[in-house]
């Protein structure tokens, strides 16, 4: 007699390929893909050609309404997938929302209170740090004492517009969110864990359209300084300009600044160096060294189950996870405009 899955999901919007990342860690966490609803024939298509598995359905309450599904997972357009979340956890499912998990503070404070009367999960997959090695390998090494006492943390997030294949509501700012509610939300989380902060401030923040007036709404570039309720700081840019010339979509960095010594990570490329991605650079009181993290485990879909399984908080503190979406909408809302009008 086989083993019967842990847990049962289904998918409601797939507007973004993250959505395959999402479902494969839960996949290989043991868990069941029964059902998928998606309004766009052809990315339904894709999803069901890479996950057979998954029955299409013709509205979102089929998935909702169905008690054998214990959680709906979402990457639909960025400003449908907070209200998705209040849905989904009133009708007594968890969630797992691809970054940005809320286009609005209204969004924000709305899931808060929901998913305190509930009880449900509301997880956001931060994907450069849960499904990235190089990141989970550092988290490993600063607990361990490799760096001393973080003290700053400096992110880097450029990525390739690649604006043809883009569809129209990516330069739609009112559903996309702002280039700090969007790319940077990843930035926002990393400095948060890293840092071991429960609460932070933006000291200052801006946004641009340096190079796309086709554009008016879309924002190529930003960046944020932070102050930590710990006194640790932090600072992030990110961007639309990554050249054709670079192999992969974005040239992603991190530094840890620690007081023993500091890790950079490469997690990406390494420009005219080693191959793939994933290198972690550490720098202490004997050495400097360089650590291939491609092997460190990913652990955020098993981690996922096991807290819908046990009502835990393993995957991701909730308030944690909240609260760096709340510095990346607050950095947004309070930005200079830089450039444009």
């Amino acid at each position: 007699m086989s083993t019967p899955p842990p847990i049962r999901f289904a998918t409601i919007g797939i507007n973004h390929p993250h959505i395959y990342s999402q479902t494969r860690v839960l996949l290989e966490a043991g868990a069941e893909l029964v059902a998928v609803h998606a309004v766009e024939p052809d990315l339904l298509a894709e999803y069901r050609g890479r996950f057979p598995q998954a029955r299409a359905v013709e509205s979102k309450a089929e998935i909702l309404e169905d008690e054998s599904i214990q959680l709906v997972i979402s990457a639909g357009i960025s400003s449908e997938r907070g209200p998705l979340g209040v849905e989904a956890m009133r009708h007594g499912k968890d969630y797992m929302s691809d970054k940005p998990g809320f286009t609005t503070m209204d969004q924000l404070e709305k899931a808060r209170r929901v998913q305190k009367e509930t009880g449900r999960i509301y997880s956001i997959f931060y994907g450069e740090r849960l499904e990235n090695p190089a990141s989970l390998k550092a988290g490993e090494l600063i607990a361990a004492g490799a760096i001393g006492e973080v003290i700053q943390t400096i992110g880097l997030g450029p990525h390739r517009l690649r604006a043809q294949g883009r569809p129209d509501w990516f330069f739609q700012k009112e559903k996309y969110g702002g280039i700090l509610t969007d790319i940077a939300s990843h930035q926002f989380e990393q400095f948060l864990y890293f840092t071991g902060a429960k609460g932070a401030e933006i000291v200052a923040s801006q946004v641009g359209n340096y190079h796309h007036p086709q554009w008016p709404e879309l924002e190529d570039f930003g960046d944020a300084l932070l102050r930590a309720d710990n006194g640790r700081t932090g600072y992030l840019r990110v961007d639309w300009f990554t050249p054709d010339g670079l192999p992969t979509w974005g040239d992603g960095r991190l530094t840890i600044l620690g007081s023993e010594g500091y890790i950079e990570l490469r997690k990406y490329v390494d420009i005219a160096g080693r191959p793939g991605g994933n290198h972690l650079f550490l720098v202490d009181q004997n050495e400097t060294r360089y650590i291939d993290a491609s092997e460190t485990p990913i652990t955020y879909g098993q981690d996922l189950v096991n807290d819908i399984l046990n009502r835990t908080e393993t995957a991701m503190p909730q308030d944690h996870c909240f609260l760096a979406m709340e510095l990346a909408l607050r950095a947004e809302a309070q930005a200079i405009k830089v450039t444009g009008d």
